[in-house]
């Protein structure tokens, strides 16, 4: 039976070339989006990344990233001096610029001294625990848990051989009872003394 597609083939467009043509009008728009979002970073002279791009234009990230030149155009844009873009307001770029850069290192430097601080008190903790063990002064744990071992299965051992001691013994005092049971069954009988 003839699909209504091969029929109406050549009069209207299929449903694959209408996806592919509402697809292709999304992504115009959203090449505006990104144009128009751009121009106005420029002109007030916010930062530029393809984060604030992306943000300011509505559309992913991944966006940028799969259409190089609108890439290369922001990448482009963050690159070029405040004073080729806005020639007129370049103290107040440049001012508004060094402040969030200072405020990000102010925030790295905390964190980079949070961190070095974390590594300094692990490091004093594995040297202190070297020192006491190499000294004396204090004893491994895994040592103490291996020798905690040692001495349960030594015990275990020696409760194992006495149970063994018993069972040789109660197999001594079977063999012995077996040889007396033989011996006196293997005995000739008594003669029976005769009724004259």
């Amino acid at each position: 039976m003839p699909s209504t597609t091969d029929t109406t083939a050549g009069l209207a467009p299929t449903t694959g070339d209408a996806l592919l043509q509402a697809r292709r009008r999304d992504v115009e728009r959203r090449r505006r989006q990104v144009h128009e979002a751009l121009r106005g970073l420029l002109a007030t002279g916010d930062e530029i990344t393809l984060s604030s791009v992306a943000r300011h234009a509505r559309v992913h990230r991944s966006f940028l990233h799969r259409h190089p030149d609108l890439r290369a155009e922001v990448i482009a844009a963050a690159d070029t001096p405040p004073a080729q873009l806005l020639p007129s307001s370049n103290a107040s770029v440049s001012k508004r610029s060094l402040q969030a850069e200072n405020l990000n290192l102010r925030e790295t430097n905390q964190r980079l001294r949070q961190h070095i601080s974390d590594l300094e008190e692990r490091l004093s903790e594995l040297l202190g625990e070297q020192v006491a063990t190499r000294c004396g002064l204090g004893v491994d744990t895994s040592q103490a848990q291996l020798q905690r071992q040692v001495e349960n299965l030594e015990q275990t051992v020696a409760d194992l051989r006495g149970t063994l001691a018993d069972r040789q013994d109660e197999l001594d005092a079977a063999r012995q009872a077996n040889r007396q049971l033989l011996t006196s069954l293997n005995q000739p009988a008594p003669p029976r003394m005769r009724a004259d």
